[in-house]
């Protein structure tokens, strides 16, 4: 019997796009469908798209402010011996649990991902994460053009990371949207993307991660207590300061200790400063932990929000990027928040009065009804994606 080839972001270390990718594997597994994470590691053909693109965007000076943070924390490592050592201890945890999938075997090119597609899989899923981002598209990995016209092409929660394309590439969009069979995304705007650029209809789904249910996940997570004592989880992946000073204040009004999973993407000197503890050895496992036993959550992470829903946390969000960049990736939150049933009055700048925002309350009951809907939904959308053709549906 074929397998399913799961297309992913198994390999960046990162807690959302790790633990979504192991969702997806999951829930396969838990239907009895064979299955394997495609290894893109290594791959040339993927590696020069991706340079392809960013030579492009030199002089795109909103695109380099995006990622220079990012740029700039590869030379923190080299310079600062001691946040590489802390770096090295998570990143070795991310490199365990990545253990936890099953793997293809390594291909060169995309003509070897071809053959690959051919001898092994009946289905090709790709998703979910902000995998049709503009340089993922311009590499052609995530867009499944590789993939042989008569293997069935499914997108599940794929998400495009941004609310606009420019207009250069909206040809490149409207050849590989049409190319797959069951077309599935993440957020409001990207059934609105597809529709626009391919005229398709797409269905809105859940995040893999929402598929597996609390009790799923805490099977999964590190079973013993990590911080004994009450805390705060503050898991934020920008640089913005109110944010912490924001948790601060809210230590200060709980007398809860601040526990902070600080220079995910990039290097910020002031979470060594406001954070009480900060513990490095945290692989997906123990993220999940570090959630499921907070008192509160104060997070920029949509997977972060996720969790927190799940968990029935009483959580805050922030806001990541402004509204006005190009580049944001907000209305996935905005989405999620829509979906589970929950005011967008949880999403902050930072300044707000604490007192007043502790009075904000979740209907969690209203929230776990919800994510049961939406995850008996998007699961048998994705199980009859699994078992027909090609709808292609306008």
């Amino acid at each position: 019997m074929k397998k399913v080839g799961i297309v992913s972001c198994y390999f960046k270390d990162n807690y959302g796009s790790m633990l979504q990718a192991y969702a997806t594997k999951k829930i396969l597994d838990n239907n009895n469908i064979p299955n394997e994470t495609i290894t893109i590691g290594g791959n040339k053909d993927f590696k020069k798209g991706k340079l392809k693109y960013y030579i492009t965007q030199i002089f795109n000076f909103s695109f380099i402010k995006t990622k220079f943070g990012m740029i700039k924390f590869k030379f923190d490592k080299i310079f600062n011996k001691e946040l590489k050592k802390n770096v090295t201890i998570r990143a070795n945890k991310y490199k365990e649990f990545r253990k936890e999938f099953n793997m293809s075997v390594p291909t060169s090119t995309y003509k070897d991902l071809t053959n690959l597609a051919k001898e092994k899989y009946s289905d090709v899923v790709v998703g979910s994460d902000q995998l049709w981002l503009p340089v993922n598209v311009v590499a052609d990995y995530y867009t499944l053009n590789w993939v042989p016209d008569n293997i069935n092409k499914i997108s599940y929660a794929t998400s495009f990371g941004v609310s606009t394309v420019p207009k250069k590439y909206t040809e490149l969009y409207k050849k590989f949207l049409n190319r797959i069979n069951h077309l599935s995304v993440r957020e409001d705007t990207g059934v609105k993307l597809v529709k626009e650029l391919s005229g398709k209809k797409a269905t809105l789904v859940c995040d893999p991660t929402l598929l597996l249910t609390k009790k799923e996940w805490e099977e999964i997570a590190t079973p013993k207590r990590i911080i004994k004592e009450k805390y705060i989880l503050c898991y934020f992946l920008g640089k913005n300061i109110e944010h912490r000073k924001f948790a601060e204040r809210l230590k200060k009004e709980t007398g809860y200790k601040i526990v902070s999973l600080n220079h995910a993407d990039e290097y910020v000197k002031y979470s060594d400063i406001y954070a009480d503890i900060i513990p490095y050895d945290i692989g997906p496992k123990e993220w999940i932990n570090l959630i499921k036993n907070a008192e509160y959550v104060c997070t920029d992470s949509f997977h972060g929000t996720v969790f927190s829903l799940l968990f029935n946390k009483m959580f805050f969000d922030f806001r990541r990027h402004s509204t006005k960049n190009k580049n944001s990736t907000n209305s996935r939150i905005d989405s999620l928040l829509k979906i589970a049933g929950v005011s967008n009055e949880r999403i902050l700048t930072g300044k707000e009065d604490i007192k007043k925002v502790k009075k904000y309350k979740i209907d969690f009951k209203k929230v776990n009804k919800n994510l049961d809907d939406f995850r008996n939904y998007s699961k048998s959308w994705l199980l009859t994606s699994l078992l027909k053709g090609d709808d292609n549906e306008k």
